[in-house]
């Protein structure tokens, strides 16, 4: 057979699989109209057999693919990288020597750790509340959103530069940039993985693409609708999907190419009051965990959407009001405003540790891991301070004033060492790191 009439063939051949899975994805899937649409385009019956989830599966092995074969160099076009990306960017560095083994938590005791001192800086201040942060994976970038509908981009090193005693280069001003383009307050922001790209979810039900490497520009370069107020983004560790939590009760997922927005087909029974405070993929993308208005925490498989761990009522009748995996992925750490944070094994849904002795009943903060996941932070909203904990034995081991006027509204600890930042009512942003 010629051989250029025999790979016409082959290619035949797979076109046909490959339109009788989408096919049978879209049916199975209840979306009877678009599945119609494809079958009649295509000539494939309708009817067609093919293994549930078989094409989830195959993009699955494909991604997980593509994800390796950047790792070793080879280039990806899957999100438009044309802009100018500084070479180190995007390159974590290694950790520090602690990795926090959480495995018998439960039974932990002995003596808890010392938390180092830090010292804090005053380093900026928005013209309404500051109601978020957060860090790049690098460490090297930390940005904040406000309801004044701004963002700024602080360069960590010209942070700690400001904060010398001693600084002879004169005033040092360590925001980079600053991004006006919502109508209403923001309420979270993220880093792309690879790519000098800074993403925010806001009221305006809108989540919005910023390019930090153009130096003039105020403005974001794509922009996705919703239909719901942005509450919480999250992107997938390949850059190729992001996660918005919203007054919706389910997830929506979009691809970054093309903003087609997904949701899950099967979901748990919620109640009226499920809007999703935060949204985190853990470090590979295989999950995701939700924190709802309505108390509780659900963990979500990366692949299918499909919710595989709901923990109802992890905060009682109270808001959830944030949720993180550990670096190993086996557990979530939950803050609620029943003044609780608590650990969760994801396995089994089981309560492993509480921390408490922090007040939070109002504001929508989180709890958050330090970088080497020995402490647990957050706030104490009656005493404005910060509280600290170790976090096997659960003991509080620091209470510090926070230096806001008002308790902070939240905080956020950089992935690659000992420093965080905390945004306040008061318009601030603190820096704080550790004294050495």
């Amino acid at each position: 057979m010629d051989s250029s009439l025999e790979q016409i063939l082959q290619d035949g051949n797979l076109y046909r699989q490959v339109n009788s899975l989408i096919v049978a994805h879209l049916r199975d899937n209840n979306l009877n109209q678009a599945a119609i649409a494809v079958a009649t385009a295509t000539m494939t019956p309708l009817n067609v057999e093919a293994p549930p989830s078989k094409l989830l599966d195959l993009v699955a092995k494909g991604l997980a693919l593509e994800k390796d074969d950047i790792g070793r160099g080879v280039p990806s076009s899957a999100f438009d990288t044309s802009f100018a990306t500084p070479a180190s960017y995007g390159s974590i560095p290694a950790p520090r020597a602690v990795l926090m083994d959480f495995s018998d938590v439960q039974n932990a005791k002995g003596s808890s750790k010392s938390f180092p001192k830090h010292e804090t800086r005053h380093v900026s201040e928005h013209k309404n509340a500051a109601r978020c942060a957060r860090f790049s994976l690098d460490g090297r970038f930390v940005a904040t959103g406000s309801a004044d509908t701004s963002i700024k981009l602080f360069e960590v090193s010209k942070i700690k530069q400001m904060m010398l005693p001693d600084s002879r280069d004169g005033p040092v001003r360590p925001v980079i940039r600053t991004f006006y383009d919502h109508l209403q307050p923001i309420n979270d922001l993220d880093f792309h993985p690879q790519s000098t790209v800074l993403i925010s979810g806001a009221k305006d039900h809108t989540i919005k693409f910023f390019d930090f490497s153009k130096t003039v520009a105020k403005r974001a370069f794509r922009v996705i609708q919703d239909t719901h107020n942005v509450r919480s983004v999250s992107f997938h560790p390949s850059g190729e999907f992001l996660l918005a939590g919203t007054d919706h009760q389910i997830p929506h997922l979009y691809d970054v190419n093309t903003f087609q927005c997904y949701l899950s087909a099967n979901v748990p029974e919620m109640g009226a009051n499920g809007a999703i405070n935060q949204v985190r993929y853990t470090a590979t993308g295989g999950m995701y965990v939700t924190a709802s208005k309505d108390g509780s925490i659900r963990v979500w498989d990366g692949v299918t959407a499909q919710c595989v761990r709901p923990i109802v009522a992890a905060h009682g009748k109270a808001e959830a009001t944030s949720a993180t995996f550990t670096k190993d992925q086996r557990f979530v750490l939950s803050c609620g405003k029943d003044s609780c944070v608590k650990l969760w094994e994801v396995g089994t849904g089981r309560l492993m540790k509480q921390y408490i002795g922090a007040a939070h009943t109002q504001l929508r903060c989180q709890a958050v891991f330090n970088d080497t996941e020995e402490f647990v932070l957050s706030v104490d909203e009656q005493g404005n301070e910060i509280v600290i904990w170790d976090a096997l034995t659960a003991e509080k081991v620091a209470k510090w004033p926070s230096n806001h006027v008002g308790a902070p509204r939240w905080l956020e600890h950089s992935p690659t060492e000992a420093a965080f930042v905390s945004c306040g009512t008061d318009r601030s942003v603190r820096f704080w790191k550790e004294n050495l």
